[in-house]
């Protein structure tokens, strides 16, 4: 007998193999290189400052459209891609510049005694790179989420099965390093002030914070099964979803409140990880969570539940990160120690990589989305640290002004000038965007047979969803709204 749809797609979602880690390195290298591109033009030219239909339709290209062309039509030729980016940023830069001057305002910050320019500034200030960093993430993976169910996009870039890494299983990390590094932002902020929080009032903040993503989990759960809907259920499960993953990182993560500062942002994400390889290499946990019958409701959903402690890792390293990056210092090489402190990070987990999977010299351990072992980890860790160097280098070399800023007006007029609106729109409402991005994938897969379009018609369908999201995600930063779920 035939295979039903549901099944054929369920088998042409999931990637049997995936891709090297070189290639996803060079397809995601899109977003940096095309902000690059985004960057030069503002600062150069100042081509982003109005807000009309031109400006926007470019930002849109630059940053959604390009990305969406190298994870499809282009995906056999990603090199090139970005070689054709930075090049025409290198051609933009050499244009005679129009730059046009900032308008300076009266500050409304008086000045302290000392005269300091440290006390007129935000002590924990919105880089601009960590916005466009965290924005080209969710437009990797909104437009990834449909476009895996359409032939034109590779099936090296799908889930695989068990081992390997591919473009999708990076995205799944992304999302939560990302997360984690917003994360420590109110962190930062309470120890600047000498604000201290207990173990209940951190559960109490991170129990609201779960439970709409709770509501959400089970909403797509009787979702996707009353519409019979495809899945594999080697994912998460039977019953788990990454919205269950999502909503219990918050508690796990503030029963760690009690752990001195140092150890909780530093320690915790090695330790949590070392002890749960451990038990993958030296007990029957990973035979279980791979070849156990699904018998009960912990057996039914065993990837998600202990798939969940390589999570929490992933989330625990992204705000040790955000602990270390986002505050600003009282030197005035503030940004010199930015690139250097996303460089240690880079190589510490970049190292312990190549020591898991190390084929000479290692442990030889493949990564696994499924298990998120300690190879899965360190790989999601170090390519996210190795993503904010790259923005955070792109926004050293052509803004120049956000460094020697001397009061918070000055500094907010350098950052809105060096902030695209479409990654700023992403980033701003993250959450609800995955959200709709989920909802109308699920409507574009009921409603259309996308696993027999042609590339021009699918192309098309594509880019209607990806402009749609974006148009949304604008149109809310604009009006100046903020969902949080």
């Amino acid at each position: 007998m035939a295979q039903s749809y549901k099944t054929l797609k369920e088998n042409f979602v999931s990637g049997l193999a995936g891709g090297s880690t070189s290639e996803i390195n060079y397809v995601t290298a899109v977003a940096p290189a095309a902000y690059l591109l985004w960057a030069t033009l503002q600062a150069r030219h100042a081509f982003f400052t109005q807000f009309d239909v031109p400006v926007i339709l470019t930002d849109f290209v630059l940053n959604v459209i390009a990305i969406l062309l190298v994870t499809t039509v282009y995906s056999s030729i990603p090199v090139l891609f970005n070689v054709l980016l930075i090049s025409l940023a290198a051609a933009v830069y050499l244009l005679p510049a129009k730059r046009r001057a900032l308008k300076k305002k009266p500050s409304r910050v008086s000045r302290q005694s000392n005269g300091s320019v440290e006390e007129q500034l935000d002590p924990v200030p919105n880089w601009p790179f960590i916005t466009a960093y965290r924005g080209g993430m969710m437009v990797i993976t909104c437009l990834a989420i449909l476009a895996v169910d359409f032939n034109i996009f590779p099936r090296r870039f799908a889930k695989v099965e068990t081992w390997g890494t591919s473009l999708m299983d990076m995205g799944v990390g992304s999302f939560v390093f990302a997360a984690g590094l917003v994360s420590a932002r109110p962190i930062v902020k309470a120890s600047l002030v000498g604000e201290e929080s207990t173990v209940i009032r951190q559960l109490k903040v991170s129990l609201r914070t779960a439970l709409p993503l709770l509501a959400l989990g089970l909403i797509r759960l009787y979702s996707v099964k009353g519409l019979d809907y495809a899945e594999h259920v080697t994912e998460y499960g039977v019953h788990w979803n990454f919205f269950f993953t999502l909503a219990f990182l918050p508690p796990f993560v503030a029963l760690c409140q009690p752990l001195p500062a140092m150890i909780r942002c530093y320690l915790v994400p090695f330790l949590i990880l070392a002890v749960y390889e451990m038990c993958l290499g030296h007990t029957r946990l990973k035979a279980y969570i791979l070849t156990a019958s699904r018998s009960d409701l912990l057996s039914q959903n065993r990837e998600g539940v202990f798939s969940f402690w390589g999570y929490l890792a992933i989330f625990l390293a992204g705000q040790a990160v955000g602990i270390d990056i986002l505050p600003r210092t009282t030197s005035t090489d503030n940004r010199a120690r930015l690139v250097k402190r996303l460089l240690i990070w880079f190589t510490v987990w970049f190292s312990l990589y190549c020591i898991s999977t190390g084929i000479v010299f290692g442990l030889r351990v493949h990564p696994s989305r499924r298990l998120a072992n300690a190879p899965y980890v360190e790989w999601v860790v170090w390519f996210n640290c190795m993503q904010l160097l790259l923005y955070c280098l792109i926004e050293t070399l052509l803004f120049p002004g956000l460094s020697t800023a001397t009061d918070k007006d000055s500094e907010k007029r350098h950052v809105e000038l060096a902030s695209s609106r479409v990654l700023k729109a992403f980033n701003r409402n993250g959450l609800a965007i995955f959200l709709l991005a989920n909802l109308l994938t699920g409507l574009v897969n009921l409603t259309l047979d996308t696993l027999h379009m042609g590339t021009m018609t699918s192309m098309a369908v594509l880019a209607c969803y990806a402009a749609l999201v974006t148009a949304v995600a604008v149109t809310l930063d604009h009006w100046n709204v903020s969902l949080k779920l």
